[in-house]
């Protein structure tokens, strides 16, 4: 089966803090022939490890990257592996998959009042600029 997961199913795996989901999600992440993981479901899959669940950003990352690395996972890699340079470098992925997809959509220059993104980008060499100062 060819399916589509979203943020609960991946917590689920990862955080199996309920016995029942965390073996439903593990059997259909297992079982499945194709999973296709969309942006936003791992950019909040970061934020509720992150927020929810305390992980640090090194986890979050650690998470992410043996997801990648299931030969049946079907993801945006380019546009995951900026998010990832963004939050192992301490910040949000988010911001990185926002900046990456912002410039493969024809943007040249990411603009936010987000201080730390600005920086982080702008240390990875793209262009960013901070929007009030």
């Amino acid at each position: 089966m060819k399916i589509v997961v979203d943020t609960n199913v991946l917590v689920r795996a990862v955080v199996r803090d309920d016995p029942a989901q965390a073996s439903a999600a593990a059997k259909i992440l297992i079982d499945a022939e194709l999973i296709a993981v969309a942006l936003p479901c791992l950019c909040e899959f970061v934020w509720v490890l992150c927020r929810v669940y305390d992980f640090q950003p090194v986890d979050s990352a650690t998470a992410i990257r043996a997801l990648l690395a299931a030969a049946n996972v079907e993801v945006n890699r380019p546009a995951v592996e900026a998010g990832l340079l963004v939050l192992e470098a301490g910040g949000d992925f988010a911001d990185g998959v926002i900046a990456y997809e912002g410039n493969s959509l024809g943007g040249e220059t990411f603009f936010s009042f987000d201080k730390k993104a600005v920086a982080l980008l702008t240390e990875q060499g793209q262009s960013a600029r901070l929007l009030c100062e």
